[in-house]
């Protein structure tokens, strides 16, 4: 630890000269301070957004999610023409996904990835074509599955013994004939958070490399099923192709002995790619990202002597991550007296772990700026918390702020495009804010708001209450005594 640090620091943050300077790796490349200090994205104020839908507030930058949905795939495709085969970039749409931002990737030629029913759904009411749909899960219902059949979905990455026998019987009912891919553990350890690291062997998801095999045998057997390739997935939030070509090494071999029972049309090779969330964070370009994995599948094939599958992958992060800021309203601000002659600033504001629990949840590393104003004052050490009832309640660990931040400032945090409205809560009965999309000026909201009479809506107990009270009692209103 270098002597300008302590243990009170995070070591890779350092004090700015000033801090009002937008880091372009993380913020969508539309923000910009206007001449009177304050930040617009796509073209809108940041005191309109404030203004129209209150905060705190999801604002999502529509041309940026288009932009890194072309690159994702044009980068993939590039790469794979390179090797005479095709690719498909599934959008992963857990990272964030309402019924326009599904229009948004598929205008741009993705697929979509999905989870659950009501994933499903929002994909389906977003225009998606079902054949260009990949579901997954773990533990997929017979209603979920039912679903996914009876619309026609592309494919199902199947993920257990279990799954194989109830989705052959699904299909087998409806007299159709289900894709699917079998997902495969491969060993291969992202270096990672371990909550977000998926293909090592004691965790819930696929099947290990021999189990794998033993699978891909099952559904060869039922006639209601086509196997049509192996899936693997390695974690989340990575920087560079390292890992990918070791998990691609494990996977042809697989592949490979798997060609004596048929062909083998795909090998997705899932997503994971991380992006900025500070100065220092440091993620390789797609393209340098595509080109890696696709030549380590082209060596690994060439030195097996068999032919290169087309290859699929399913970025979601690196489409929608940097694209996506929150704003809040500082609340209070108190200094910290926290060792070694040093104080931190607690900036509260108005939002907090419901609506990004990425910091309470992964121990996860934001920045965030003052968008209101600019400020000559000097920066200082800064805690960015929420409202909630909780110490762990933290939007950003570590950041230099100016010195005079006060309440009734607009503070924003960038790179919340991935993974915030996804795992956003009503914890503490705080309603969920509104996602609103930016573009060429012009601002909408694609995912309304909740509001605390949404949250008292839904208690049985208050509707119990109130019909209770309609049909009188022994009691007069309020207490009141004659």
């Amino acid at each position: 630890m270098s002597a300008s640090h302590s243990a009170l620091v995070p070591e890779w943050l350092t004090a700015p000269a000033e801090a009002n300077e937008l880091v372009a790796s993380v913020w969508p490349s539309s923000a910009r301070r206007v001449d009177d200090g304050s930040v617009e994205v796509g073209g809108v104020s940041i005191f309109d957004l404030r203004a129209r839908f209150g905060t705190p507030l999801y604002v999502l930058d529509e041309a940026e999610v288009r932009a890194h949905a072309r690159r994702a795939r044009d980068a993939f495709a590039s790469a794979a023409a390179r090797h005479g085969i095709r690719s498909r970039v599934y959008y992963a749409g857990k990272a964030f996904l309402s019924a326009e931002v599904v229009r948004w990737v598929t205008d741009e030629g993705l697929a979509v990835d999905v989870c659950t029913r009501g994933e499903l759904e929002v994909a389906l009411a977003g225009g998606a074509d079902p054949a260009r749909l990949g579901f997954h899960g773990n533990n997929k219902s017979v209603g979920e599955l039912e679903r996914a059949v009876d619309v026609g979905i592309g494919s199902v990455v199947v993920d257990s013994p279990i799954e194989i026998e109830r989705l052959a019987a699904i299909a087998d009912r409806r007299g159709a004939v289900q894709s699917v891919l079998v997902r495969v553990r491969t060993g291969v350890h992202a270096e990672t958070h371990a909550f977000l690291a998926t293909a090592h062997e004691d965790q819930k998801f696929g099947f290990s490399l021999d189990g794998a095999a033993e699978a891909v045998a099952r559904i060869r057997e039922l006639p209601s099923l086509r196997f049509v390739g192996l899936h693997a997935h390695i974690g989340s939030q990575i920087f560079d192709s390292s890992g990918f070509r070791e998990s691609a090494a494990r996977l042809v071999d697989l592949h490979a002995d798997l060609l004596a029972g048929g062909e083998i049309p795909l090998l997705n090779v899932g997503g994971g790619f991380g992006i900025s969330y500070t100065s220092v964070d440091d993620p390789r370009p797609i393209e340098e990202i595509a080109d890696g994995i696709l030549d380590a599948i082209a060596q690994e094939c060439a030195v097996r002597g068999i032919p290169m599958p087309d290859v699929a992958c399913e970025p979601g992060r690196v489409i929608v991550g940097q694209a996506g800021v929150t704003l809040y309203e500082v609340g209070t601000v108190k200094k910290v007296e926290i060792g070694e002659g040093r104080e931190r600033t607690y900036v509260s504001v108005d939002g907090g772990m419901s609506d990004n629990a990425r910091p309470a949840l992964y121990g996860a590393d934001f920045s965030a700026r003052i968008v209101s104003r600019e400020s000559a004052a000097a920066p200082a050490l800064a805690r960015v918390v929420g409202h909630h009832c909780e110490s762990g309640d933290i939007v950003v660990d570590a950041e230099y702020l100016p010195g005079d931040v006060t309440p009734g400032d607009l503070l924003a945090v960038p790179a919340t495009g991935a993974y915030c409205f996804s795992l956003a809560s009503n914890y503490n009965y705080t309603p969920r804010p509104p996602v609103v999309a930016v573009r060429d000026g012009e601002a909408r909201v694609i995912v309304r708001g909740e509001t605390v009479d949404d949250l008292l809506s839904r208690d049985a107990g208050i509707a119990a209450s109130a019909s209770f009270s309609s049909r009188g009692s022994a009691a007069p209103p309020h207490g009141d005594i004659e």
